[in-house]
């Protein structure tokens, strides 16, 4: 499987919560995780990250993404995906009760291959932004 595609599928898993079960497959077992993001403090693997989005789900049942930019850097080893997200708080968890507010949110994931599989994740995230458009801060 190439980069591109690997990539491609991992992203969409992730990004409508289906957590690691199913992440895990383009993934090394020990992959790493970053963001400088507060409501990511904590999360270092790529299993607690996906499972981290799988709640999500349950927080904003109706969250979706768009893809706005996709790029295979083959010399670097890396695929970096542009999005947005968007999501009505109207699920049970998160800090607070459903608040009914909505979030759109541009983010990048930079996914770093080792061989055929993601070896480590970098989330570029204004998780502030979207603590206040949530009601959450």
């Amino acid at each position: 499987m190439s980069m591109k595609s690997t990539a491609m599928q991992f992203f969409d898993a992730c990004e409508t919560s289906k957590g690691w079960e199913v992440c895990q497959q383009f993934c090394h077992p020990k992959a790493t995780f970053s963001a400088q993001a507060g409501a990511l403090d904590g999360v270092d693997t790529l299993q607690a990250y996906t499972d981290w989005m799988k709640g999500i789900g349950a927080v904003m049942p109706d969250g979706n993404y768009e893809i706005r930019s996709f790029a295979i850097d083959e010399e670097r080893h890396n695929v970096a995906a542009y999005a947005v997200f968007r999501g009505t708080h109207t699920g049970e968890g998160g800090p607070v009760p459903p608040t009914g507010k909505s979030l759109e949110a541009d983010y990048v994931y930079v996914m770093q291959f080792d061989g055929d599989k993601i070896s480590h994740m970098t989330k570029i995230w204004n998780d502030g932004i979207s603590l206040v458009q949530l009601g959450w801060a």
